[in-house]
């Protein structure tokens, strides 16, 4: 059976990849981080049949591990009553045994979300529910898998040993958040691109960095200009036209700022500016934009005029790729300094 990880780029289709697989007879489940996409694949699946064919479930990684996997094969003994999901664990929680029930769950009978994956992985529950899952699905998807992190990460790789399909689709250098962390498991598990790809490859599952290699959304322009100056190859399927400019000019940059058909992306704090703002990392999985203006702060203007931005640290290269990457046509960049003495004037 097909085990792949799909390494996409920004734009290439990653949704449309997997919709394209079903069909209203499959039996397949689709999972992924959020609860935004996780209502974005539910209308992408009602779009192409008209409804959700019984055979296809939708689940956020969360309700799928906790109430699917976890909670009917010992969920009712312990008497779990749901999920903590605080990220940053107690310290006496960190360094209790982790044998004891309090390594997993809290006074209130809710086992900590980085945990979950962990009680199934060491508790033995693993082969269970590999033969739970494929007792109902002969497809298994898999969306934004470059967000699963630590035990999460452990368990998806444990999901290679499944008789049925299994494909995980995500890009690389979209990893902005993590499903969970703790401790030292997997911490290095995204420093870079060679170390992440040999842990999918020594797991089971076969490197895909073709499907998905061009985007959709990105004209050549922003394409070369992220893999010159970040140093992540993308390509574009178009030759539509698409300019990349610092705007310098009071004028211009005025006009800019308060055209709010122009989205404008901010490294942090966006909500300290009026009109159409955001910050780089939340607008991962957005696709509307056609012109895109992202505010440079002090350290990435820097970075930007001695060509250096492929030095950013890794999560913020990833932010800033995120967010250079939403333009379907022109792609602005303004130094933020200019836009605070616009705006105290």
């Amino acid at each position: 059976m097909d085990k792949r990880v799909v390494l996409a780029v920004a734009g290439a289709g990653k949704t449309t990849f997997i919709i394209d697989q079903l069909e209203e007879i499959s039996k397949a489940l689709l999972i992924t981080y959020t609860e935004n996409n996780t209502r974005n694949l539910r209308q992408r699946i009602i779009n192409k049949f008209g409804y959700i064919p019984k055979g296809i479930k939708i689940l956020s990684y969360f309700s799928y591990i906790y109430s699917y996997c976890l909670k009917p094969l010992y969920g009712y003994e312990l008497n779990l009553k749901g999920i903590n999901f605080i990220q940053s664990t107690p310290p006496q929680i960190i360094y209790t045994k982790k044998d004891s029930k309090e390594h997993y769950i809290d006074s209130e009978n809710r086992i900590y979300s980085n945990r979950i994956s962990k009680m199934i992985l060491e508790k033995g529950l693993m082969p269970a529910v590999l033969t739970r899952l494929e007792r109902y699905f002969n497809a298994i998807y898999i969306d934004e898998i470059q967000d699963f992190s630590a035990n999460d990460f452990n368990f998806v790789c444990e999901l290679s040993k499944l008789s049925c399909k299994v494909i995980l689709v995500g890009d690389f250098y979209q990893h902005t958040f993590d499903t969970s962390r703790d401790g030292n498991t997997q911490r290095r598990l995204h420093s870079c691109i060679d170390y992440y790809t040999k842990k999918i490859k020594d797991s089971g599952y076969k490197l895909d960095e073709l499907s998905l290699s061009k985007s959709y959304r990105c004209p050549p322009d922003i394409c070369k200009f992220v893999t010159d100056n970040l140093g992540i190859n993308i390509e574009s399927h178009g030759n539509t036209f698409g300019t990349v400019r610092l705007i310098e000019d009071k004028n211009e940059i005025e006009g800019i700022f308060n055209d709010d058909s122009i989205i404008k992306l901010f490294y942090r704090s966006s909500n300290k500016y009026p009109g159409n703002t955001d910050n780089w990392g939340n607008v991962k999985g957005l696709d509307d934009f056609d012109n895109v203006c992202v505010v440079l702060n002090k350290n990435t203007m820097m970075k930007y005029h001695s060509n250096s931005l492929t030095s950013l640290k890794p999560t913020t290269k990833n932010k800033f790729y995120v967010a250079c990457t939403r333009a379907k046509k022109n792609l602005f960049f303004i130094d933020e300094r200019k836009i605070k003495k616009l705006l105290n004037n």
